[in-house]
């Protein structure tokens, strides 16, 4: 395949008709040119490139084809044109110059590259009675995850089967005009609910370009193995990237906007009939935000916006679920910041396991809740006779630094009875909340502060400060619990918890305790520095066996083997 920066130079010799002698000329020529010998690197890199070519074209520019790119004809077909022509030779890249290319749904082939050069944007087009997209296919499988999930034809870019396919270049995919936010159920429009979908295909890149208002997935591949994400730039409307079923994954360097929802999802659905792992996957050197949709790309990063469509705070965030029934195994996450957008989630509710996590050098600055959420329940969507209670298992969270946090929530582990979270690490982390809150907020759960998509079907009434609702087959969101009675961290259903050299603050007094430990068993304190109002405890205790806290400031060192209800102050 021609390397992307010979492109050019070949598509000059063709269209003007000039010689390599005569493009030799014209650089000796050129005083300014100050590196001629990267010139004739060049030139004899596309010599060979051109010899290769003698023997099968690998290069199809898809004007060639009759596309326009003047963002009124729909030059789809000639896209796809160009694609299977390139796959009838074996492969190739199929070149998108500059220019406003509106399309419908555009069909990847195996050993193809779609490369869109910088000035060019691929525009999602608005679907008529007369002309649409690609009709979702069928699936039996649908009622076990969301339709978004179960469906990939209807998109604007798909690949079903596939192998060895990238998408790459400096360009841009814009969703804005033909993408759909919602469901895209079948119906006399053909509409499209993705910009990129990607189902059961291998050796997957899709590096440079940016995408606008992609409908409701930027990206979702699912049963994708082997696949790159890389210097990725995305502003969209609801999710950017849909991780489902996939194993062998590396994103980085990405850049993600998306108020109204998550920016970089590992999930694990039933969508393909069974249920897989998402597995071997590493996200590092990423951005994740919640500023107004649109003003990533345009460099203005507004903040006019203050709550996503669940009517809680902007989303943007680095998430595992919900659709979990395959789990999420041998993940790393690093060197990532997120930006007034929801904290970090690791969420099973539909039977998968989520085990060996590390998750490394985390920035997190205006969060919008819970900074830190580990839950575990039990949704169970899914065929019955093969979901099963879920697991969490082995997770280290390391590096963490938090400014500025929703201090409704707190951070939080959360099993659920007799399904415990278990062999949890938190390490080096320091979070700043705003606080400002009292345990009589969390037994009157004021309207004005719960009020959320999550609990308007069955309001959190009034109630005992810490009888916190196990919320086992909701949504798992924090907001479902409503306000916690703690400021800083609440345990329940856990096992074997170290929290090392961890620092919570905040930024208003709150006279909730710091930290609410309920049915967990050996949990271990080690360093532990936390703002504590003068009538609040550091602790309170609630079914605890296996307790001890050592070197930390204000703290006594204490070991205790069982507690069933205690305070501890000091």
């Amino acid at each position: 395949m021609m390397h992307p920066p010979f492109l050019f130079i070949h598509s000059y010799i063709k269209e003007k008709d000039v010689t390599l002698a005569d493009i030799i000329r014209n650089t000796n020529q050129n005083r300014n040119m100050k590196n001629i010998f990267a010139t004739i690197i060049l030139i004899a890199s596309t010599l060979c490139s051109l010899s290769a070519t003698t023997a099968q074209n690998t290069f199809y520019n898809v004007k060639e084809y009759g596309a326009k790119g003047d963002g009124i004809h729909i030059d789809s077909d000639a896209i796809n044109q160009a694609i299977e022509a390139a796959a009838q030779t074996g492969g190739g890249t199929v070149y998108i110059p500059a220019g406003k290319y509106l399309s419908y749904s555009i069909r990847l082939k195996s050993n193809i590259s779609l490369y869109i050069d910088h000035g060019a944007t691929i525009v999602a087009a608005k679907a008529t009675e007369e002309n649409g997209y690609d009709e979702a296919e069928p699936n039996e499988f649908n009622m076990y995850q969301d339709f978004g999930h179960s469906h990939w034809q209807n998109s604007l870019i798909w690949g079903i089967g596939l192998h060895d396919i990238s998408i790459i270049g400096f360009g841009l995919i814009d969703g804005t005009e033909g993408l759909f936010r919602g469901a895209n159920r079948a119906g006399a429009i053909r509409n499209a609910n993705k910009a990129i979908s990607l189902k059961e295909c291998r050796n997957v890149t899709i590096r440079d370009i940016s995408m606008l208002m992609c409908g409701h997935f930027a990206l979702l591949a699912t049963g994708v193995d082997n696949l790159t994400l890389d210097n990725l730039r995305v502003d969209t409307n609801r999710d950017a990237f849909d991780i489902d079923c996939c194993a062998n994954v590396r994103v980085s360097n990405c850049y993600v906007n998306t108020l109204n929802d998550d920016a970089i999802v590992l999930k694990s659905s039933y969508g393909l009939g069974y249920a897989k792992d998402t597995e071997n996957v590493t996200i590092t050197n990423c951005q994740v935000s919640g500023y107004d949709p649109g003003t990533l790309l345009d460099g203005t990063f507004k903040r006019t916006i203050t709550h996503a469509p669940d009517r809680e705070g902007p989303t943007g965030r680095i998430k595992f679920g919900t659709e979990s029934n395959g789990g999420f195994k041998n993940i790393t996450i690093s060197n990532c910041v997120f930006d007034r957008c929801r904290g970090l989630a690791l969420e099973t509710v539909d039977g998968g396991i989520i085990e060996d996590i590390t998750i490394n050098n985390i920035a997190m600055r205006d969060i919008t809740n819970a900074p830190l959420f580990i839950r575990l329940g039990n949704r169970a969507r899914g065929p019955k006779e093969t979901t099963p209670v879920a697991k969490i298992r082995r997770v280290q969270i390391s590096n963490v630094s938090v400014r500025n946090a929703d201090t409704r929530y707190a951070s939080i582990i959360a099993g659920l009875p007799g399904h415990l979270i278990e062999d949890v690490v938190l390490s080096n982390i320091h979070i700043e909340y705003k606080g400002g809150l009292s345990l009589q907020h969390a037994a009157e759960q004021p309207e004005e502060l719960i009020n959320n998509f999550f609990t308007r079907n069955e309001p959190i009434a009034p109630r005992d400060a810490y009888d916190v609702p196990e919320r086992e087959k909701d949504y798992p969101e924090p907001a479902t619990f409503g306000i916690l009675p703690a400021y800083g961290l609440f345990v329940r259903h856990a096992k074997n918890i170290e929290v090392n050299n961890v620092t919570m603050r905040f930024i208003e007094e709150d006279t909730r305790p710091v930290a609410v430990l309920m049915d967990v068993e050996n949990i271990d304190f080690r360093n532990f520095k936390a703002d504590k109002a003068a009538v609040a405890p550091y602790f309170v205790l609630r079914g605890v066996n296996g307790f001890s806290v050592s070197d930390s400031k204000g703290l006594k060192d204490i070991k205790l083997d069982k507690v069933e209800s205690k305070e501890i102050s000091k």
